[in-house]
């Protein structure tokens, strides 16, 4: 077997040891890869929940003592619920389509928790509905108005607060939340808040989240929040208000870069601890893209080549519609070719473009790449986390299929019928000349 085939083995045998720290790109046996592609076209997102259960592993090692959620916004599919929650983990959802998503994937309402960030009057109906069924549900507030809201449906169940700390990390600026009024109550209002849930609601503790894509670069900024959730804990004890636990989110970073270190995961479990102190409830946290990233791939077609005066542009059939990330966050992802033989192809300078008709639709951008050719086949990797979910309809393209490694369906891909389902019916009879705009 050529260099270019690999036969996994090296990630078999870590596996058996708990997985490699972080799998990457290099590490998706590509002969598996093509299959998978030749079966169900392209693009296609394929996810492996062998590979959720032992980042599950390693979280569940580095913070045995903590209650851990994970973030389902990250990756909603049944399968990956299922697994997290199979592993120890609980479910910690963003909107009520994710509430339904866990509780339709049998998650038990002790396990779910809703975290709402301005919430529309429909999803707090749905939530407060679904609490009624499930009375163990937690639901966690960061604003007066929105336990206002709760308490006019009748909502008298488990309330966690979100604090907004006045720190923040991430990996862009657009997914740092530590610090930005959407997020959260103030410290200063965070005691009279907490004493008002604690007298009309099952108080369940108090929340705080620094970003997204937290990595070591960051530590000492996630170190602060903890740092500043601890003394309120405290605060709140010392004031006759039991804390039953104290949330410092998640955010937690994995490397896209090929060169780039894994997150030291046991160093940012007793940096947290450290920072914490001591406190009379439970630590959690809410890890989402740590859990999936890793296990997933998005395999795309070239479809066009064009030589540019300084790049060569490969034209795929997967674009911004399809992976979001690089348009929206500028977020670098590996790309690798999977064709046999590519390896041996003179590197040069690749923009790797989707078929969306705006200079953002670029996967990668004169990125030394093998010379691309036509009906090749790529994988984008750590396309685990937040790939699939920001997929879109824009420009009316389908949305793609994922499959799991071993070729099953988590989600069958879109048709252009599905694309204009929800469009009101045709007229019954034909519009004439006149009556067009």
């Amino acid at each position: 077997m050529s260099a270019d085939e690999g036969d996994g083995s090296a990630d078999d045998r870590a596996a058996a040891e708990g997985g490699p720290t972080v799998r990457r790109l290099a590490d998706w046996d590509r002969k598996t890869l093509r299959s998978l592609a030749d079966e169900h076209g392209t693009p296609l997102y394929v996810f492996d929940p062998a590979r959720v259960r032992e980042n599950c592993r390693r979280l569940e090692n580095a913070f045995p003592d903590a209650e851990i959620q994970y973030a389902a916004k990250a990756h909603t599919a049944r399968e990956t619920l299922q697994t997290a929650h199979d592993e120890g983990l609980a479910i910690e959802c963003a909107s009520a389509g994710e509430v339904r998503r866990a509780l339709r994937a049998g998650i038990p309402g002790q396990h779910v928790t809703y975290t709402a960030v301005n919430p529309p009057a429909a999803d707090l109906d749905y939530v407060v509905d679904a609490w009624r069924e499930h009375p163990d549900l937690t639901i966690t507030a960061g604003a007066a108005d929105t336990i206002d809201r709760l308490e006019e449906r009748g909502f008298d169940g488990r309330l966690r607060l979100r604090i907004n700390p006045g720190v923040g990390a991430g990996h862009h600026e657009k997914v740092v939340t530590g610090g930005h009024p959407k997020f959260g109550a103030g410290l200063d209002r965070a005691p009279d808040l907490a004493a008002r849930i604690a007298e009309s609601f099952a108080f369940a503790g108090i929340h705080a989240h620094a970003g997204s894509g937290i990595s070591g670069d960051d530590l000492e900024d996630h170190r602060e929040l903890v740092r500043r959730m601890g003394d309120l804990a405290r605060d709140l004890e010392s004031s006759g208000i039991p804390v039953e636990t104290v949330d410092v989110g998640g955010g937690f970073g994995v490397p896209y870069r090929e060169d780039a270190p894994a997150l030291n995961l046991d160093a940012v479990a007793d940096a947290t601890r450290e920072a914490l102190g001591q406190i009379e409830g439970q630590l959690a946290i809410e890890p989402g893209r740590y859990v999936v990233a890793d296990a997933g791939v998005l395999l795309t077609r070239v479809n066009t080549v064009k030589e540019a005066p300084e790049m060569v542009v490969g034209g795929v059939d997967a674009g911004m519609t399809t992976l979001l990330r690089p348009a929206m966050y500028d977020a670098y992802h590996a790309v690798r070719n999977l064709e046999q033989g590519a390896s041996d192809r003179d590197a040069v300078g690749v923009t790797i473009a989707g078929p969306v008709c705006e200079t953002a639709d670029l996967l990668c951008e004169n990125r030394p790449l093998p010379r691309p050719a036509r009906g090749d086949l790529l994988a984008v990797g750590n396309a685990g986390a937040y790939g699939y979910e920001m997929a879109s309809t824009y420009n009316s393209r389908p949305r793609p299929a994922e499959v799991t490694l071993a070729g099953e369906t988590l989600r069958r891909a879109e048709t252009l019928a599905d694309v204009s389902r929800l469009d009101a019916p045709e007229p019954t009879t034909p519009r004439s000349h006149e009556d067009q705009p």
